[in-house]
């Protein structure tokens, strides 16, 4: 069983609107890796943090203030990064993260809009 997924994206999400049809076998793995780490309160607020930034990207040093250390903060934007969620850039000595392009859009559509 794979522990990470790969991105989503509004063009090519990984699964149908789950109130279309059942998801494959393959379609729920990667669904539940994706809310697996959303299902964390504290990569819940780093991600929010990150996609609500200024441009959708933020710099480590901008959102680490979430309680905890900031190994623990690194850990947790690795297991975001590994669900497809978020990519990561070092500039200089930082680390600046950017919610993964369309990802926002694609769990929208997955999860329907009603």
């Amino acid at each position: 069983m794979s522990h990470t997924a790969p991105p989503l994206t509004a063009l090519d999400p990984c699964c149908p609107p789950l109130n279309e049809r059942p998801l494959t076998a393959d379609e729920a793995e990667i669904t539940a890796v994706m809310f697996k780490a959303l299902g964390d309160p504290i990569r819940l607020r780093l991600f929010s943090a990150v996609a609500s930034h200024e441009n959708g990207e933020a710099c480590v040093c901008d959102i680490s203030d979430v309680g905890v250390s900031q190994p623990t903060v690194s850990h947790h934007l690795k297991k975001l990064r590994d669900a497809g969620l978020l990519t990561s850039q070092r500039r200089g000595t930082w680390v600046f993260y950017r919610v993964e392009p369309s990802v926002l859009a694609a769990m929208g559509q997955m999860l329907g809009r009603y």
